[in-house]
């Protein structure tokens, strides 16, 4: 959103809305209406812009609201300027920089995001086993999709596709809760979220599910074409499975800035990671001259620069001496037609093999560099690092910021309590209640319960979709079984605790013994680079030690 220094905020009288107008002053117009529910609300909705069909009757209809003195309507949907209104100090507050990108409806109708769902998820087992990567919780209350479905709609992006194939009943829940534009009048009729499942789609192999990320992308390219998205200029691919904030709308600007047929966004990287990374050389101007996938030996050394280019100093070139593709690309929309169908139908992964030839045989395939923090989230232990440096202080990463938060789904639950507990670089969610307990670099998931007398260390409790009452743990107890949550006396250290998981009385789960790996599903138990995982809706008895 772009609110020069002139930006007014205005009451209505008769409504509980503030009206923030981006004003003008060589032309003596308003460019921009945002609606703010209240004075400190800081999540404004961009209702529309000057020169949008429907602005003359929407902004008739909120004029009648607006006490006199207040902006007028011009036969082209503009708002001018009265010498008299009524302003409130914090429109200060919304003063931003002038080049930030505007989040408003155009960008919604000329940039499409196809958002990957990733394939089975095998690094993350078991916490892939019933549910697909992008649902896989993060953050004590999130899901792995949120990261992306929030980057859109904070970089003004509406139009969304989803492509997914394993286990995705939980992920489809989520969306469907979370995401729901309604009539979509906020992005002007023309947003949407679709969920585009796998489907065995007739092509050169013969009736095939989604041989990789590119293949998946061609199954559903005929969208593209439709009608609904004839105003669509670019795509921007993105994974399920990072965790970051990005302006994408930027991503896209510097696109359309050089006129590349493909752009990746790229980070400096050192040489322990850069094997598990597309990596990539480029010239002056960041076009790419060379793209190699994964590169290993001597073609990972062959793949070093020098990355003062990207606006490193010396000492933190020589730290990262390569140049990392981070797995999101923005496609002119009729060259990513045409290289899917037409330049090379048979190549099914974009960073393996449509990236390489489409950079080798001349297109313009640009880089552009991010600098803020990124993380894959690809493996158990990824996953479980990143969880835990959300707890530090101060975090590299927070899910909340007022300017661009990451969304998700309204659960209405009640505040966390906690009774005589010992909490030290923590994350405790909504609805959890623990009970003289030390938590410390933890995250405690929504609902978590954890007894009395419980240490819980550098460990990451997901926590259960429902909670028990008093009447069903006695029942449950009397039954010989145990109740959903952790029991008292417990410790647990170096593990992860996925939901609804059922913790018995004095159990240790620290993995002391060192153990890297090992499988021990009927009992629940999964150890993968030395971090325990009690399985989704295991039960393990009172005095287990693992």
């Amino acid at each position: 959103m772009i609110v020069n220094a002139d930006a007014r905020l205005v009451r209505c009288d008769q409504s509980p809305i503030y009206l923030a107008c981006a004003f003008k002053p060589d032309t003596s117009r308003f460019s921009l209406l945002v609606i703010f529910l209240s004075e400190t609300d800081a999540l404004p909705f961009v209702l529309l812009c000057a020169g949008h069909p429907d602005a003359p009757r929407l902004l008739a209809f909120l004029e009648a609201d607006i006490p006199s003195g207040g902006p007028d309507l011009t036969q082209d949907g503009d708002l001018l300027l009265r010498t008299a209104r009524k302003s409130v100090p914090r429109a200060a507050a919304l003063q931003t920089d002038e080049n930030q990108t505007s989040t408003v409806i155009s960008n919604s109708k000329s940039v499409a995001a196809v958002i990957l769902g990733g394939g089975a998820g095998t690094r993350l087992y078991p916490l892939t086993k019933s549910r697909a990567k992008p649902a896989v919780p993060i953050g004590g209350a999130y899901r792995l999709i949120d990261v992306p479905m929030s980057n859109c709609l904070n970089s003004g992006i509406s139009k969304m596709y989803i492509l997914t194939q394993f286990n995705s009943v939980s992920l489809n829940r989520h969306l469907a809760r979370t995401y729901n534009f309604g009539n979509g009048i906020m992005y002007g009729g023309s947003g949407f979220v679709e969920v585009l499942a796998a489907t065995q789609t007739p092509g050169l192999g013969g009736k095939e599910w989604f041989q990789g990320t590119a293949d998946a992308v061609r199954q559903y390219s005929w969208l593209f074409e439709d009608v609904k998205n004839k105003d669509v200029q670019d795509v921007v691919i993105l994974s399920g499975d990072h965790l970051y904030r990005m302006d994408y709308m930027a991503f896209v600007d510097r696109h359309r800035e050089v006129n590349a047929d493909i752009t990746i966004g790229c980070l400096p990287m050192d040489g322990e990671r850069a094997s598990d990374f597309g990596l990539m050389k480029i010239d002056k101007t960041g076009r790419i001259t060379e793209f190699a996938e994964k590169p290993e030996g001597n073609d990972l050394l062959a793949m070093q620069v020098d990355t003062t280019v990207l606006g490193l100093s010396p000492e933190e070139s020589q730290a990262s001496p390569y140049i990392a593709s981070m797995g999101i690309y923005v496609f002119k929309k009729s060259a990513l037609i045409s290289f899917l169908n037409s330049e090379y139908p048979k190549d099914n992964d974009f960073g393996g093999e449509i990236i390489p030839k489409a950079a080798a045989d001349g297109y313009h395939v640009q880089a552009y560099l991010f600098k803020d923090y990124w993380e894959d989230i690809g493996t158990i232990k990824s996953f479980f690092e990143a969880n835990l440096a959300l707890a530090k202080h101060p975090p590299q990463f927070e899910f909340y910021d007022a300017r661009a938060p990451i969304y998700t789904s309204p659960r209405f639950l009640p505040p966390a309590k906690i009774e005589k507990c010992h909490v030290k670089d923590a994350i405790i969610s909504h609805g959890c209640s623990l009970a003289d307990c030390c938590v410390e670099n933890a995250i405690v998931g929504l609902r978590s319960q954890v007894g009395k007398g419980c240490k819980i260390e550098r460990a990451m409790i997901i926590g259960a979709d429902f909670y028990e009452s008093e009447d069903q743990k006695a029942k449950v107890i009397a039954s010989g079984g145990v109740p959903v949550g952790i029991g008292e006396g417990c410790t647990i250290t170096n593990a992860i605790i996925d939901k609804n998981a059922r913790i018995g009385k004095n159990c240790i789960i620290t993995n002391a013994s060192g153990i890297d790996d090992l499988e021990d599903e009927e009992n629940g138990v999964y150890i993968r680079s030395g971090i325990v995982t009690i399985l989704r809706n295991a039960t393990i008895p009172d005095g287990t030690v693992i």
